[in-house]
């Protein structure tokens, strides 16, 4: 299942939190042309260092089936940023 959306928190020097949602499948689409941009250079890539372009996308896939429920923290100093895949 592709992650649906994405929650920024980040702690301000102030001691206050800034949260943020991000919802994957209309920023997808607004990132469309980009990311055709993105899979052509992929497919390059996978020619030049002789990878298979089908496993390649097979482990992309599942990397994005693996994501939800991610979560990643970062901590320095006074600020501090959380990002978690629902």
């Amino acid at each position: 299942m592709m992650p649906q959306l994405v929650t920024y928190r980040q702690r301000r020097r102030n001691g206050r939190w800034l949260r943020l949602y991000v919802p994957v499948l209309p920023v997808a689409l607004v990132l469309s042309p980009l990311l055709l941009l993105v899979v052509l250079a992929g497919l390059v890539a996978c020619l030049v260092f002789r990878v298979s372009p089908v496993g390649a996308l097979r482990g992309t896939g599942r990397l994005l089936c693996a994501l939800p429920g991610t979560r990643f923290e970062m901590e320095y100093g006074r600020t501090a940023v959380l990002v978690s895949v629902r």
